[in-house]
């Protein structure tokens, strides 16, 4: 998860009954009486490392939320076969909380509410509906280049889909465009708010396998803007062949004007990521640039956000810090057990030892993290499954940078797949549209999300030219 609250609201399961066809409850049922054999055999054969992957899939399957499944097999794995006091776990806990890198997560997501009431999105759309707004699909690639632009300074999927969507998605339907059209263009789009920085799954991969924020921070640039070509270039080719309606071209002067209203919009990521990679603040400290410059320029100088509105902001930021911070503790829990039974090690030499290639074990890490993805949030499959995939990663001679991007998109897939994609729930909730129809809208985007993928896995240089020149090799 990142930036927003998980939970899903009336709206977003108005008029989706969520029917399990027949085979699909024989598939649960089966993955159910397996998941609960595999908790008996391996209490019968004390094979700590079984039980703890079953009871968390007993747990989930059961309709526990992930955290809780993760906390309940970790504790109930090291009470049963373990002499280890669960007191102690407080302080193994504490330890690995108690790291200056995650203290930007509550900044960041405050930043991120403030940036969404503030005004901010406002304004970036409206000057790239004046620049692009008047070719083919043109409407939706300016919502692209919305969400492309409020993710540089939000670091969040569903908080730039709530924030552009709500604006862009009325204004396209307003224009002539159709409503899947519409829907899926931004639903998709808003994904970028978790790969162009900031970007909490970065931070917490950098936390789990001890890697540089800022140089990860800096490596989803490019991928970034690969995908947010790739997504307008779907919206182009759609419009083209549908014949969408395009929106009047904007004079220099409403150009000129557009600009000027969204200036400081502009500089807030440009101040944020600047000050990172010039070394006047770290990647933490910037989160708390962001917040004060967010409470600046939305007090004083849109004056779109008043203080009424701060106890309302202060409020959702903790509840989804501590949503954020209860999955990260449990899933360190959870992976302070793998390496305890030495499980990562294990599936290293495994791998190793099929002496499958850096290219065979991307496509293996492809396909498990899309299939994670489908079930899990991001928070979670990056603290369970980085420390299990990162050494086989290191031994096949994969960057370490490389690798936390592959994930990082691979996330954002995960964020537009049922049943656990959040843009998907989100994107529901504010058009009242049922899931089933928000999917099938965001699919054309989704296969373009896909190709991105496999040219960010297959070409390191995508994600590692930029922090390659700043940095050094």
């Amino acid at each position: 998860m990142d930036m927003a609250v998980n939970k899903q609201t009336p709206e977003m399961n108005e008029g989706n009954p969520q029917k399990k066809s027949p085979l699909k409850k024989l598939l649960s049922s089966l993955v159910l009486v397996a998941a609960l054999g595999g908790v008996i055999y391996s209490v019968q054969t004390s094979n700590m490392g079984l039980a703890l992957f079953s009871l968390l899939f007993l747990l989930m399957l059961v309709g526990l939320p992930i955290a809780i499944s993760l906390g309940l097999a970790s504790f109930l794995s090291i009470y049963y076969f373990t002499t280890d006091p669960l007191a102690d776990m407080a302080g193994k806990i504490f330890s690995g909380l108690n790291s200056f890198p995650l203290m930007a997560i509550p900044f960041f997501v405050l930043a991120g509410n403030i940036f969404t009431t503030g005004g901010v999105a406002k304004r970036l759309i409206n000057l790239t509906n004046a620049w692009v707004g008047h070719i083919p699909g043109g409407l939706s690639i300016a919502g692209i280049v919305s969400c492309g632009l409020f993710a540089a300074i939000s670091g969040s999927s569903p908080a730039t889909v709530v924030a552009i969507g709500s604006i862009m998605i009325p204004a396209m339907v307003k224009h002539g465009y159709e409503k899947d059209y519409a829907v899926g263009s931004i639903s998709t789009a808003g994904s970028l708010g978790i790969l162009i920085p900031p970007s909490i799954p970065m931070i917490v991969y950098a936390v789990t396998v001890e890697q540089s924020v800022g140089k990860l921070f800096i490596a989803g640039i490019i991928p970034g803007i690969l995908l947010a070509i790739l997504l307008a270039f779907v919206s182009f080719t759609i419009a083209k062949k549908n014949d969408f309606a395009k929106a009047e071209k904007a004079t220099f002067t409403e150009r000129l004007n557009a600009l000027k209203a969204a200036v400081w919009s502009l500089s807030l990521p440009i101040v944020v990521i600047g000050g990172i990679y010039s070394g006047i603040f770290t990647p933490t400290e910037s989160a708390a640039v962001a917040v004060v410059l967010g409470l600046i320029v939305g007090l004083w100088i849109h004056k779109d956000l008043l203080l009424k509105d701060l106890p309302g902001i202060l409020v959702e930021s903790a509840k989804t810090t501590a949503m954020l911070f209860f999955i990260i503790t449990m899933a360190m829990t959870f992976a302070h057990i793998l390496t305890l039974e030495r499980i990562p090690h294990e599936i290293a030499s495994i791998i190793t030892g099929w002496n499958v290639g850096p290219i065979a074990f991307l496509l293996i890490v492809n396909v498990l993290l899309f299939l994670a993805g489908q079930f899990m949030e991001p928070t979670a499959i990056i603290t369970i499954l980085a420390p299990i995939l990162f050494p086989v990663a290191m031994a096949l001679g994969i960057d370490p940078i490389h690798f936390g991007i592959i994930m990082v998109v691979n996330m954002e897939v995960g964020m537009i797949t049922p049943p656990v994609g959040l843009n998907l729930y989100v994107a529901s909730g504010i058009t009242r549209m049922p899931l089933i129809d928000v999917t099938k809208a965001a699919f054309p985007w989704l296969i373009a999300m896909i190709i991105g993928l496999i040219l960010v896995t297959y070409i390191p240089e995508i994600s590692l030219w930029l922090p390659n020149l700043l940095y050094g090799n």
